[in-house]
């Protein structure tokens, strides 16, 4: 027969196991919410910058927004759409359904080509 301190014992020696395993287990979970956490938001670059259309004319646009919702403007404050198909900014117009959409007719700026002339 085992003695009242041999249950003690076997009993004594079991939880430190199972206090390891839930540790583990607590600090996995811990681990797996803190890596779901979405990342912040960086702003935009807030001063002017130049950009170069194919035909060589320099635009000034300003950005706005962060890395997932952005979009450009002049500095006079009219929205640009980023370049279409052949690599041009154009301005932009909003539909009824609220969708801005290029309108086609390119941003126009200084020439580089006939500075340097």
């Amino acid at each position: 027969m085992t003695s009242y301190s041999q249950v003690i014992y076997l009993r004594k020696s079991k939880p430190p196991m199972y206090k390891r395993l839930l540790y583990i287990l607590l600090l996995l979970a811990a681990t797996t919410i803190a890596a779901q956490k979405k990342p912040a938001r960086v702003p935009a670059y807030h001063g002017l910058i130049e950009r170069i259309q194919p035909n060589g004319d320099t635009v000034y646009v300003r950005l706005h927004g962060d890395e997932r919702r952005h979009w450009m403007t002049l500095a006079d404050g009219k929205t640009l759409v980023k370049e279409n198909k052949k690599g041009y900014i154009c301005y932009a117009k909003k539909k009824k359904s609220g969708i801005i959409v290029d309108t086609c007719k390119k941003v126009k700026g200084k020439n580089k080509k006939e500075k340097n002339i």
